[in-house]
């Protein structure tokens, strides 16, 4: 990973330690005093009176809320999981490093004797390890409805784990955790992630749980990208695959969506280059790029019927804060979200599923910088293990042509990732949406296609003409939960 000294913001409360409450307090309180005096004052006597932004009103008290409140729990969202730590240097696959890996991890059903009735569960961009509720955690899981005895994930037959994909917040090791080499949180300092790294992680969480090889590797979105990559890089541990709306690499529509959710973000004033953690959070930033989000995971037709063109009020003139029912949704669905994830594992999780390409020769190149960076770190007689110390130079970067090249023709990117899944030999099932348009169908079948290319003869293509565009692996328990039942308890 390349690295030059790290932008850290001009000015920072963690430079003053642990005990700069007071710092903070007047920090916060100029801050509400600059608020105070930069509102702009209405003008009297105008042929129109001046519009009302109740919209606004609410980020102010928000934003005057945070400045009096501590800095964020993210454990006190996601409770009641199991926490495994690899307390060995986990080296990243652009060259950075974490000196230890915690992984939080919930599990359902009873293991068989030699263990080998489990199923692992791989999550999407901001999910937790609590996909289903359990004696600890009694709150509904976010795929509640799929897991459970006789569902289609059935506990009675499976042992089900979940866990949360390193740089997320809900327990595993992420941005929002500390740095053991320096005691204060990571924030921008955590080392660039791949889907790769995230899947490795898993497989130790595996090792230690004294696991050889899983029944099945299932995901959605981008834990769809996991179950296909934990096949081919992984294709001795793996015996089923199911992979829901995902794609064998990212393309550029997706890559947009989620790059204008990071510039939303990162244009936050709050946002401080990651290092908010002492302040105000950028909850401003994190509230757009979720709206930009949501309108990728749903679809038209379903809002068309949803909301059609109501308004909140229709019998009140039109308004420039939210309005018509559908910008209420949109409002209300991003402030519940912007305070229950960490933006900055938002840019790091998103950033991993850009990266995102299951062909061989971007596989080969990751491994080769991950191996160069291994060998620094265990050549370095220093006692830091901080990431500057072992992040490979431009000269150690390996070159790739996959992706670079300007004459690269279709069929070489189609061999390339055939290559990449040339060992995914297990029974695959692969799922669509029609009115999915961040993961549009043409990426499924790709998926099938490469599978089938590689010789896998075992390959299930299953569309569906559904409404709900990529949530649609949340929302159809019937239609979804019958293609995941199937191919977990069918003989293949």
């Amino acid at each position: 990973m390349l690295r030059t000294a790290v932008s850290r913001p001009l000015f920072s409360t963690a430079a003053f330690g642990s005990g700069s409450h007071r710092l903070r307090r007047l920090l916060r309180t100029s801050a509400a005093a600059m608020m105070q005096a930069t509102k702009p004052q209405r003008s009297g006597g105008g042929a129109n009176p001046p519009m009302e932004f109740p919209c606004i009103d609410r980020i102010e008290t928000r934003q005057r809320d945070l400045m009096a409140e501590p800095e964020p729990t993210y454990e006190k969202v996601v409770t009641g999981y199991e926490l495994f730590k690899h307390n060995k240097t986990f080296v990243c696959d652009h060259g950075g490093v974490l000196p230890s890996v915690d992984i939080a991890y919930e599990t359902w059903g009873t293991p068989n004797a030699d263990r080998s009735n489990t199923i692992l569960i791989h999550t999407g961009l901001s999910a937790s390890s609590h996909a289903h509720s359990h004696a600890k955690n009694t709150k509904p899981g976010w795929w509640e409805a799929f897991i459970g005895p006789g569902k289609a994930i059935d506990t009675d037959k499976f042992h089900v784990i979940c866990s949360t994909v390193i740089g997320g917040c809900y327990g595993s090791t992420g941005p929002w955790s500390v740095d053991p080499a320096t005691g204060s949180r990571y924030a921008t300092t955590f080392p660039i992630l791949t889907i790769n790294d995230m899947v490795r992680a898993q497989f130790l969480l595996l090792d230690h749980l004294r696991i050889d090889r899983l029944y099945a590797s299932v995901g959605a979105s981008m834990g769809g990208m996991q179950s296909l990559c934990a096949a081919a890089l992984h294709s001795d541990r793996v015996g089923r695959i199911i992979s829901i709306s995902a794609c064998a690499r990212s393309h550029p529509y997706s890559i947009a969506l989620r790059f204008a959710q990071r510039q939303a973000l990162m244009a936050d004033p709050n946002f401080n280059r990651g290092f908010y953690y002492d302040g105000v959070l950028p909850h401003v930033g994190m509230k757009l790029a979720r709206q930009v989000a949501t309108v990728t995971y749903r679809s038209g037709p379903e809002w068309e019927l949803r909301f059609g063109r109501r308004r909140r009020a229709p019998d009140q003139p039109p308004a420039l804060c939210p309005d018509f029912l559908i910008e209420t949704y949109l409002d209300h669905q991003s402030e519940r979200f912007c305070l229950q994830y960490d933006a900055n594992s938002l840019l790091y999780v998103s950033k991993a599923m850009d990266m995102f390409d299951i062909s061989k020769s971007v596989t080969d190149r990751l491994l080769t910088q991950r191996l160069k960076a291994e060998e620094k770190a265990h050549a370095s007689s220093a006692a830091s293990p901080a990431n500057d110390a072992v992040c490979l130079t431009a000269e150690d970067q390996p070159q790739s042509a996959a992706g670079q090249s300007g004459v690269e023709t279709t069929d070489e990117i189609v061999r390339d990732l055939v290559a990449g899944v040339e060992k995914a030999m297990q029974p695959a099932l692969i799922v669509g949406v029609q009115s999915d348009i961040l993961f549009p169908v043409a990426q499924q079948k790709e998926i099938a296609d490469i599978l089938r290319r590689a010789g896998n003869s075992r390959v299930t293509y299953y569309e569906l003409d559904a409404m709900y565009g990529h949530d649609t692996f949340l929302i159809d328990v019937v239609n979804v939960g019958a293609a995941i039942k199937g191919h977990l308890e069918n003989n293949i």
